[in-house]
């Protein structure tokens, strides 16, 4: 039994909203999108959030809604819509890929803190008692990730704090980019950086998306900046008034996400000029992992330049934005890593059947299962200092891991949606909140929906073979199978241990 069950705070809606920013809104995607394809970027985004995270939202809240008293998130929905078999191998292959990115984030996030600090990244000159970058980079990540855990651990009142500064650092970084970026506007009496035509809207400025495939690869780029929203399942039962809030919370997220994206893209043209700024400069070492820092450097300075002040000043003016976004974004992936803490873990040891994990994994603290989560925490740090001590062979392994999980992170969106079509035709499921009312209309949706992520995860799957990176196809194909076979071996194991105890 938890310890003061009965007495444990919830969540507000403002705390989930803000968890949600966290864990959906990246800041790095509105920029990534512009420097990929400019303005025609816009339409690709509106068409992912209509086909896919708007009605994927709508359905996790009426999931949440009527599952407001289950402690195990996607599982216990997929499980009761579905069957238990289903519901685990997919809630396996889910939670594995967020232990990939606690380890590739617990590895980056001192690259954003570098940029606050000092205005640009340092991290490859880094060294502590005689490490390399790399080593000192992965001993940080470490350190980073064992913090995590204990302050984690301590309940959610103390995640809802850390969370709610994360959430406001990604809402304040959009906010910025709105108001100075017509700031710009004004100043410059409404002469766009980049000019806007019909056509900008539709063709990228970009000759490497000039074809239908490198189109296809961005559609698949705009998926998956939306991905996330489901980690937020593990929160229905620690929300204030559930069936009201948890609803209202994704609802009032997803359209702001959505709608957060597209201007976002269209403010990136008041400052920057698309050929001028990404293509007489490409020998800057731009990357989509730097791209948001430049942008927003150059923003400063196209503002320095609009108030008339001279370039050394406008040049100091672009270095404390880099300096801004930075912090902000360090704080924002913060936010993000304590949710992912415990959310996911929380969701597959509180969801599934206790006969599955060891007894002490089973046991909560706080509200949390804070022995699984150290657990979880010392493999992620032997992943982190593997990969960082382990060299070349150790990078290229991880490199494998990813690939690995570059498919298996979206899949389970496929299954939830599946399980959604299940929650619908069961009679006997109590549903509080109705989003899709009519008696056959979200069967479309659930086909649309299924489409969307099959020919993301398809897609994902060819295109690097397309470019001839056979290895990359070979195990982006080799991780959902894997996974699956580890999770249905798992499951089997649990079914005979049951079987075993009846006849007993």
């Amino acid at each position: 039994m938890d310890e003061e069950q009965s007495n444990k705070k919830k969540l507000s809606l403002t705390a989930l909203i803000l968890m949600i920013f966290t864990s959906v809104f990246g800041f790095a995607n509105i920029v990534r999108a512009y420097y990929l394809m400019g303005y025609a970027s816009i339409i690709w985004y509106v068409l992912a959030a209509v086909t896919f995270f708007l009605p994927f939202a709508f359905m996790l809240s009426e999931f949440g809604a009527a599952f407001k008293d289950e402690k195990g998130g996607i599982y216990s929905w997929m499980a009761v819509s579905v069957n238990p078999k289903f519901s685990f191998v997919g809630t396996v292959m889910w939670y594995a890929s967020n232990i990939i990115w606690m380890v590739s984030t617990g590895i980056s996030i001192w690259i954003p803190l570098s940029n606050g600090i000092f205005g640009v990244d340092k991290t490859q000159q880094w060294s502590f008692l005689g490490l390399d970058s790399v080593q000192t980079l992965g001993l940080l990540g470490a350190i980073w990730i064992l913090f995590i855990t204990v302050v984690s651990s301590k309940g959610l009142d103390k995640i809802e704090k850390i969370t709610n500064v994360g959430g406001v650092a990604v809402a304040l970084l959009n906010v910025v980019l709105i108001l100075v970026g017509i700031f710009i506007l004004v100043l410059n009496k409404g002469q766009m950086a980049e000019p806007v035509t019909v056509a900008s809207f539709v063709k990228s400025p970009n000759p490497d998306y000039g074809s239908i495939i490198s189109v296809f690869s961005f559609l698949v780029f705009a998926i998956f900046a939306y991905g996330g929203l489901e980690i937020i399942g593990g929160l229905v039962d620690e929300t204030e008034d559930a069936v009201v809030n948890f609803p209202k919370g994704i609802k009032l997220s997803a359209i702001v996400i959505a709608v957060g994206y597209a201007v976002g893209i269209f403010i990136m043209g008041i400052f920057t000029n698309w050929s001028f700024a990404f293509t007489e400069f490409s020998a800057a070492d731009i990357t989509l992992g730097n791209v948001a820092y430049v942008a927003m450097n150059n923003m400063g300075y196209q503002l320095g330049l609009a108030l008339n002040l001279s370039d050394s000043v406008a040049i100091q003016i672009g270095v404390w934005m880099g300096r801004y976004i930075g912090i902000s974004m360090f704080l924002a992936l913060t936010g993000s890593f304590f949710t992912l803490a415990f959310s996911p873990l929380k969701q597959l040891i509180e969801g599934t059947p206790k006969e599955i994990w060891p007894k002490k994994w089973t046991k909560t603290k706080n509200g949390l299962p804070v022995h699984a989560m150290y657990v979880q925490a010392f493999v992620v740090i032997v992943i982190i200092l593997f990969v960082s001590f382990g060299g070349k062979g150790a990078k290229e392994f991880f490199e494998i891991i990813i690939s690995m999980t570059n498919v298996a992170v979206s899949i389970p969106y496929m299954f939830i949606v599946i399980a959604f079509y299940g929650f619908k035709k069961k009679e006997e499921i109590e549903k509080p909140f109705i989003m899709f009312k009519s008696k056959n209309g979200y069967k479309y949706v659930v086909a649309m929906v299924t489409f969307v992520i099959g020919f993301a995860n398809v897609f994902t799957i060819i295109e690097p073979a397309l470019h001839g990176r056979y290895d990359e196809t070979f195990f982006s194909i080799l991780g959902p199978i894997v996974f699956s076979i580890l999770a249905l071996l798992t499951f089997r194991r649990y079914e005979k241990k049951m079987e075993k105890n009846e006849i007993n």
